[in-house]
């Protein structure tokens, strides 16, 4: 063994990210597709990120509030639409204030239901039965990524129109992203 590593990358995982930035300030750290990197503290700033770390954001909880806005459009009678947020992920509150404005811009009510495990993804799809939620905003976190099929289904079963943010969502049935 004994290899000196030049470069650590991080594809996509914000916990693998902030690992790599908590084991060394001095081995150059590139990640890609970790959305807000300022807010989770992975850089200083977008325009000059300091320290070790760099990389690509695609900007997906920026968007959120655009994607309310075309839910509402393809749901115009709804008055409640629910987010869907991972209540572990540092940027979940950030999302819920902004979302929450973009909510009141549109005159729609926007409860937040929280899913931080895989067994509350079903949990928390009750309660936009009960609300009753016209829609659905699911938020891009890793987790809900990687059960889309099972929020697809969960969205199809209780017939809850849901923005996603993943093309791959759309592509197993589900109404838009």
């Amino acid at each position: 063994m004994g290899r000196k590593v030049d470069l650590i990358v991080s594809s996509g995982s914000l916990s693998a990210a902030l690992a790599a930035k908590a084991a060394t300030s001095t081995i150059p750290i590139v990640f890609t597709a970790i959305s807000d990197p300022v807010t989770v503290g992975l850089v200083a700033s977008l325009a000059r990120p300091g320290g070790n770390v760099t990389g690509s954001s695609p900007f997906q909880f920026e968007l959120m509030p655009k994607g309310l806005e075309l839910l509402t459009e393809l749901v115009p009678q709804a008055r409640v639409i629910a987010l869907l947020v991972n209540p572990d992920d540092p940027r979940a509150v950030g999302l819920s204030g902004d979302m929450q404005e973009a909510a009141l811009t549109k005159g729609v009510q926007l409860p937040i239901l929280k899913a931080g495990t895989e067994g509350e993804i079903g949990a928390a799809f009750m309660t936009p039965v009960q609300l009753p939620a016209a829609a659905l905003v699911v938020s891009p976190d890793p987790l809900f990524s990687s059960r889309r099929n099972q929020l697809v289904a969960l969205a199809s079963r209780h017939t809850i129109p849901a923005i996603y943010p993943w093309r791959e969502a759309t592509a197993s049935g589900g109404l838009i992203s």
